[in-house]
């Protein structure tokens, strides 16, 4: 929650301009004020009567404009905030950041502020790519400025990849995280005193020195779970397998390739008060070549043996967590393919999605879920997985606390 923060966001001049009308409401109904200074551009995308309508709040736009100075100059305007938060973050605003200019209202708030800085870059493929943006990107890193995303998608203009501003869920994922820090820390939360181990992202089963079997699995879910759990105060363990996803703050990572290796370190994780197990384990692995295989006119011969089975395994074992979470990925059939997972593997509850191509889940930002249990099938509607992981989290907590309660 963001109770009583006081946020200042500066929403730069991009088609995802448009985005910040849901993270000012997002932001507000967790508690947190919410300022806004918009600049000439953003107002060709959103317009401030529709800006100040959420926020409750005038909107600053001009830097030599006597009334805001009389009534809050622009100086006491970025230094009253908590933080400062850039949505859009353009490749022009981003330069006059790294450059430390101070041309309008934006960027002379920026630079006067004493205050940290999160800004969410959104531009054309080409343009976040160019060096002269990285060189920018990698100076404000230098100076502190806290980055999220961009994500990979289609834009507006009709290329795809890198650029696209990160979702306002996962902008406010970001904002919690970082007033979240000293709680981590404290262990503060309503999962303090309890481990959390998680698994995430694919195994990789090796056929020779170059080439291996693997699941389309990002980590996403399960890297959004682990600092769901962390940021409500859990020890937070996360097994992952190979990702290119950063850690979340204050949680134990460690770093596994095979099942085989995943198994052995959950296993030595233990014991856990609730394991969630959202990697995407190899079923199946070959007997490794030691030499790579040479083409022969012919495709090898490939024998394959089955996996050790992680959450099964872990829910049978007699250190086995109170709560134990399995991900069901399914194409067809999704909610009966859960039940019966849900049996054969003695878990408290399935998590269920549908993986289809058509839904772009794995790699993808967003979820649709359903929570299984023994007596219950409840379905969630299409989420990001920073919301599945919050959501997943607090009801865990909210499960585990009545367990202990009943306990006592």
């Amino acid at each position: 929650m963001l109770d009583g923060k006081k946020i200042l966001l500066i929403i730069g001049g991009g088609i995802a301009a448009y985005k910040c009308l849901d993270l000012i409401r997002r932001a507000q109904e967790r508690g947190a004020g919410v300022r806004v200074i918009m600049t000439r551009a953003a107002e060709q995308f959103v317009t401030p009567l529709s800006v100040a309508s959420l926020s409750g709040e005038r909107v600053f736009t001009d830097l030599f404009s006597l009334t805001d100075e009389a009534e809050m100059g622009h100086i006491e305007l970025s230094r009253s905030a908590d933080l400062l938060v850039v949505a859009p973050a353009t490749a022009d605003l981003m330069a006059r950041m790294a450059a430390g200019l101070a041309s309008d209202l934006a960027t002379t708030a920026l630079l006067a502020t004493d205050k940290p800085v999160l800004i969410a870059p959104a531009m054309n493929v080409r343009m976040w790519q160019h060096p002269a943006t990285q060189r920018n990107l990698a100076t404000l890193k230098e100076d502190g400025v806290i980055v999220v995303g961009p994500d990979h998608g289609d834009m507006a203009c009709g290329e795809y990849g890198p650029g696209r501003m990160a979702e306002p869920a996962d902008i406010l994922a970001a904002i919690e995280r970082h007033f979240a820090g000293s709680a981590i820390e404290a262990g503060s939360g309503p999962l303090a005193g309890r481990k959390v181990l998680v698994t995430a992202g694919p195994t990789r089963e090796p056929i020779d020195p170059v080439r291996y079997i693997a699941n389309r699995s990002s980590g996403r879910q399960g890297y959004a779970i682990a600092d769901a759990a962390a940021r409500l105060g859990a020890a937070t363990v996360l097994v992952s397998g190979p990702v290119e996803i950063r850690p979340p703050p204050g949680v134990k990572l460690v770093l596994v390739e095979s099942a085989r290796e995943m198994l052995e370190a959950t296993l030595g994780e233990l014991p856990a008060d609730i394991a969630v197990f959202t990697a995407a384990v190899a079923d199946w692995r070959v007997e490794a070549a030691r030499e790579k295989i040479k083409k022969r006119g012919r495709p090898p011969a490939l024998e394959l043996t089955e996996n050790p089975d992680v959450l099964k395994t872990v829910a049978g074992h007699p250190g086995r967590p109170d709560l134990v979470v399995g991900f069901a990925a399914e194409t067809e059939n999704v909610v009966d393919n859960a039940k019966a997972k849900l049996v054969a593997k003695n878990c408290d509850l399935i998590v269920a999605n549908d993986v289809s191509p058509a839904r772009k889940v794995m790699g993808g930002e967003r979820n649709t879920v359903h929570l299984v249990t023994r007596d219950n099938v409840e379905s969630w509607p299409e989420l990001s997985k920073q919301e599945v992981a919050e959501r997943l989290m607090e009801r865990l907590a909210s499960l585990a606390a009545s367990a202990r309660k009943a306990a006592e």
